[in-house]
């Protein structure tokens, strides 16, 4: 095989893992940069989503894309309720004891997820049959390729909904300053409620494309999270391209380095890299020094 052929294997099947990464970073740094809030609860909502979508495709036999977007719409519902049960009247709390909050509503969503589904593996089914597609002298995965194509589908659904709606504007106005914002008259509760919603729904959404190539269980999501908060960090806490950015370039390293170093390594080696960008870039590769609010 060429190294054309080669480099663009590595390339795809690194997307599909980036994509996982980058969706769940972008969740993570669309609730930081509007709420200050590090959301440690972020994959057990995609969890639920995704056993959500177990439960209809299995127990109810819908179809899987059906299944798929009212996961999706569920998981948004649930992020919606998280924020105007939990965090809204927990917002004079500290930093600290927002992410205490987080930290606890990540244990009691596992434990539900584990009470109502059990622990026991489940097998859910990929998007689409896989096959071997050849291009370019590669042989490339069907299932990588449509993963990758989806992640990207939806990052620009992001895109296009905070830079072309009302909403968008909104939230990029709150994320800003939240008192000048409230204080223009601009809906800062529905905002946040969207934003915890639209989180909500990336999470799922990385669930969804990330347990086809696993097995669901009510700890499935440990992994890309940790994964995805390194992305975040590479990329910026504060920026959204910076994540997507942190997410694919993460899955082709990582993806390198189980191949041409050591599959052992592989595990550790995306905390090397946050240690690296924290010292040599603290604000990540596209994020900015954040000016202290009075």
């Amino acid at each position: 095989m060429s190294g054309f052929a080669d480099l663009l294997q590595v390339l795809v099947s690194g997307a599909s893992v980036g994509s996982v990464y980058a969706l769940v970073a972008l969740g993570l740094v669309l609730l930081y940069r509007t709420t200050r809030i590090l959301n440690f609860a972020h994959g057990d909502l995609g969890v639920l989503g995704t056993f959500v979508a177990y439960t209809l495709l299995r127990q109810l036999d819908l179809p899987f894309g059906l299944s798929f977007l009212l996961a999706l719409a569920a998981a948004g519902a649930i992020g919606g309720l998280v924020y105007l049960l939990l965090v809204r009247p927990a917002k004079n709390q500290s930093e600290l004891g927002l992410l205490i909050l987080t930290l606890g509503l990540a244990l009691a969503l596992g434990g539900l997820d584990a009470l109502l589904f059990g622990t026991d593996n489940k097998v859910v089914p990929t998007l689409v049959a896989d096959r071997i597609v050849r291009l370019g002298g590669a042989s490339l995965s069907l299932v990588s390729l449509v993963t990758a194509a989806f992640g990207v589908v939806l990052m620009l659904a992001l895109w296009a909904l905070l830079g072309f709606t009302k909403l968008g504007v909104a939230m990029r106005a709150v994320a800003q300053r939240e008192d000048v914002a409230e204080a223009m008259g601009l809906p800062v509760k529905r905002v946040l409620v969207a934003t915890w919603a639209a989180s909500a729904v990336l999470a799922a959404a990385a669930a969804l494309l990330f347990a086809p190539t696993t097995l669901l269980n009510p700890t499935m999501m440990l992994d890309p999270l940790s994964k995805g908060f390194v992305a975040a960090v590479i990329g910026g806490m504060n920026s959204l391209p910076g994540a997507v950015v942190g997410g694919y370039l993460l899955g082709v390293l990582e993806l390198l380095v189980g191949i041409y170093v050591s599959l052992e390594f592989k595990a550790s080696f995306a905390f090397l890299v946050v240690v690296l960008v924290l010292v040599l870039r603290p604000h990540g590769l596209l994020g900015r020094a954040e000016v202290k609010r009075v």
